[in-house]
């Protein structure tokens, strides 16, 4: 998967595709509208890209005292802009990452 178009396509799958990043499984069952399955994923993870999906999820979720935290221990600032463009723009990001 290589264009965010594309990632969105696979939401019609079942399942994600299993060569996805744990940032991006998260990502996509979030956007399946799982955000407890999508939690489950980076809840246990302690690297700062997961902490920057997690944060977003809190902030999704309204408790933004803990997406705070987790934006923080992301070294990332709680963004000015719609849940919707942020999840894109996460979206975006790691699969770039996954390209390099």
């Amino acid at each position: 998967m290589k264009t965010l178009a594309e990632f969105k396509a696979s939401l019609k799958s079942e399942q994600p595709d299993s060569g996805l990043c744990v940032q991006l499984k998260s990502l996509w069952f979030d956007g399946k509208g799982n955000w407890h399955k999508a939690h489950a994923q980076v809840d246990d993870q302690t690297d700062r890209e997961s902490a920057w999906v997690h944060a977003y999820l809190h902030r999704k979720e309204g408790d933004i005292w803990n997406a705070d935290y987790w934006y923080s221990r992301a070294r990332q600032t709680r963004p000015n802009m719609s849940l919707d463009d942020e999840w894109e723009q996460l979206v975006k990001y790691f699969l770039d990452r996954a390209k390099a």
